[in-house]
């Protein structure tokens, strides 16, 4: 009597070492091949930021004012709520780094 169940057993056996050998490789792929900064290579690339949101309000109008300060790369931006379109209108910008480095007696 012969066993006819070492046939497909021997098959499947082949496909799981191909299909480990594959996984295997493709894990050490990713894992060797070394990262790519390519964001961080440009001279003005911006880090993610870090936030800070603080409410307000602004002299001559009636309209509340948010001040949104980037400190990891020095910005702030001064918002202003606009009840007739519904959106946010940009009030003002300083770049901090060039408000330190400005000439201080101007």
């Amino acid at each position: 009597m012969t066993n006819n169940n070492q046939a497909p057993r021997s098959g499947r056996r082949t496909g799981l070492v191909a299909l480990n050998a594959a996984l295997l490789m493709i894990l050490s792929a990713v894992v060797l091949v070394p990262s790519v900064d390519a964001q961080l290579t440009t001279p003005n690339a911006r880090v993610r930021g870090d936030y800070t949101v603080v409410g307000g309000q602004t002299l001559g109008d009636t309209a509340s004012t948010v001040y949104v300060l980037d400190s990891a790369n020095r910005d702030m931006v001064a918002l202003r709520w606009n009840d007739s379109s519904k959106s946010l209108e940009g009030v003002g910008y300083r770049d901090l780094v060039r408000d330190v480095q400005s000439d201080p007696d101007r």
